[in-house]
């Protein structure tokens, strides 16, 4: 079987293993906010991560409040799916991965949340980082949205 590998982070069945532990993030949200803070996965049973991020979001404005996000991460084949932390947990979207020229393990999903649409790509780094982006469009949300984790020591 040719599974799509990266240097570093290995096998596309690998990635949700490797990302388990502390990370950085950065976020925009063009033309409406930024935000800085930390996101951990850890490990829970059935091989799936539960994901939670904390931090400051800061307004175009100025306002600066406090937010947090929580998923839940199951491995999937050549990739991992992303749940909604709800009970029973509800599929946000599927990625499988494939590798690309330049060293990195990349995939794509799409989301319909009513009328809004959300198109969403992971990209998994050779130096070990990540960035994930959403584009979201539809009659109530309109943003791209772009974050980059770098593993905390």
């Amino acid at each position: 079987m040719n599974e799509a590998t990266s240097d570093g982070w290995g096998a596309a069945t690998d990635v949700t293993k490797k990302l388990t532990g502390s990370w950085s993030f950065n976020r925009v949200i063009e033309g409406q906010a930024t935000m800085q803070g930390i996101a951990i996965f850890t490990p829970l049973d059935g091989g799936r991560l539960a994901y939670r991020e904390q931090g400051h979001l800061k307004l175009a404005n100025g306002t600066i409040v406090q937010a947090e996000r929580e998923y839940v991460f199951s491995n999937s084949g050549g990739g991992f799916k992303v749940f909604f932390k709800e009970d029973p947990p509800r599929l946000f979207h599927e990625i499988s991965l494939s590798p690309s020229s330049g060293g990195e393990l990349s995939g794509r999903a799409s989301h319909l949340c009513r009328h809004d649409d959300y198109q969403s790509a992971y990209t998994f780094l050779p130096d070990g980082t990540f960035v994930v982006r959403h584009v979201v469009s539809g009659p109530r949300k309109d943003y791209t949205m772009n974050t980059t984790y770098t593993r905390l020591p």
